[in-house]
């Protein structure tokens, strides 16, 4: 099922990586020619972005302040998203298509708690978080590749709304072609602990898979599963 058509994504330009200057700036080259580019995406993405990599990328508006914008790099399983700009697109094309199991009537978007913005409302009742991952190790896909503070406090507010009686669920858009999903307890100890306690008290998970076709078409790939070792992981970070 195409969830996000070619056309919708942009007209992608391939390139080069060659490193990242920063935070929100890569260098890379396009038609040999050395040039910067926007990432979107704070994580590490450190077994991604290295020298080398095939890219592709889309053109920024004059007004920007690089001449491009980093949307995809070339892994084994072929080009992975690594623009969250466009996740929250692509996770509400996934909810009215019905994959959560029911058709929504409504669906609310940055819906503001505390001082958080929960992705989603569905319905007046069930609070979304997403989270996108890219993270691969093996068959599995871990979130997050670098400490969240912000990831964390949007579990704690799940589950505060999950106890005033709302449903809440914790939504991974997985990027890559994985098996499973866990937490990255090496990385984000917090975070992880969290996320297994929210889930145990009733939180749900949904996990989808996405990825692009040959024709650059943002393609479903499947549903995404919590391991059954993040009980195990649990009791060993506990200690």
């Amino acid at each position: 099922m195409v969830i996000l058509k070619s056309s919708e994504v942009g007209n992608p330009i391939k390139g080069k990586f060659l490193y990242r200057k920063n935070r929100f700036v890569g260098v890379c080259s396009v038609n040999g020619e050395i040039t910067h580019c926007h990432i979107s995406d704070t994580g590490r993405l450190k077994e991604i972005l290295t020298e080398g990599r095939d890219i592709l990328l889309l053109r920024n508006k004059e007004q920007n302040k690089t001449p491009y914008k980093l949307l995809a790099a070339k892994m084994e399983e072929g080009f992975v998203l690594v623009n969250t700009s466009i996740h929250s697109k692509i996770a509400k094309r996934i909810i009215q298509a019905g994959f959560l199991g029911f058709n929504p009537q409504k669906i609310k978007s940055e819906v503001k708690y505390k001082d958080s913005r929960i992705d989603f409302l569905i319905d007046d009742n069930l609070y979304i978080e997403l989270k996108g991952c890219n993270l691969k190790i093996g068959d599995v896909c871990y979130f997050p590749d670098a400490p969240t503070e912000r990831g964390l406090k949007h579990l704690k507010h799940l589950l505060e709304l999950k106890r005033q009686g709302f449903d809440a669920a914790i939504m991974v858009l997985s990027l890559r072609d994985c098996d499973k999903f866990l937490p990255n307890f090496e990385t984000d100890k917090a975070f992880s602990k969290t996320f297994a306690e929210v889930i145990s008290e009733g939180v749900k998970f949904y996990g989808f898979k996405v990825k692009f076709d040959d024709n650059y078409n943002i393609v479903y790939n499947g549903k995404l599963e919590v391991d059954k070792t993040l009980w195990t992981l649990l009791k060993k970070y506990s200690t």
